[in-house]
């Protein structure tokens, strides 16, 4: 059970030291590609799309055994372990409570009918947050987690707006 959660609730909001954690900051300089860490609820086509189009550094939970039935919290955890963006179509993401925006590494949960209005979203979040123009960059944190400490619900009508 390597991602099991500690049962002593005064333990569980402490940060240990890991070594996804230690070793984030290696791996996050050997890439520019946007790091994102997509649960379980991402169809594999966007996945694609994201690595193939987008060319970001997907780390998708169904590639992963021990992380298949991860619970949400876990996989919030993992993704800020692991300095990677939390990519959802899963609502309980916005839950602030369950999920405190200042535990994470950013999360953004998207909402749209088709794969074709998924792949526009994505486009545009690429353009927005990870690869923002001159005159848009003072808005948006240029690191390679945009949203470090935030939550960003994006859908059909999302027109590139960060708060």
């Amino acid at each position: 059970m390597p991602f099991a959660l500690c049962p002593l609730p005064c333990l569980r909001r402490k940060r240990m030291d890991t070594l996804a954690s230690r070793l984030g900051g290696i791996i996050e300089g050997l890439t520019d590609a946007p790091r994102v860490y997509c649960d379980a609820n991402l169809p594999a086509g966007l996945i694609r799309f994201m690595r193939e189009r987008l060319r970001w550094d997907v780390f998708f939970v169904m590639e992963e055994d021990d992380l298949r039935r991860a619970s949400d919290i876990e996989h919030f955890r993992m993704a800020a372990q692991l300095r990677r963006t939390l990519l959802t179509l899963d609502k309980d993401y916005l839950d602030d409570v369950r999920f405190p925006p200042a535990e994470s590494s950013g999360v953004l949960v998207m909402s749209a009918p088709h794969q074709a209005q998924f792949e526009r979203l994505l486009t545009e979040i690429d353009r927005v947050l990870f690869h923002p123009s001159p005159d848009t960059r003072a808005s948006v944190d240029a690191s390679r987690m945009p949203l470090r400490g935030r939550k960003l619900h994006v859908h059909t009508d999302w027109h590139g707006e960060t708060k």
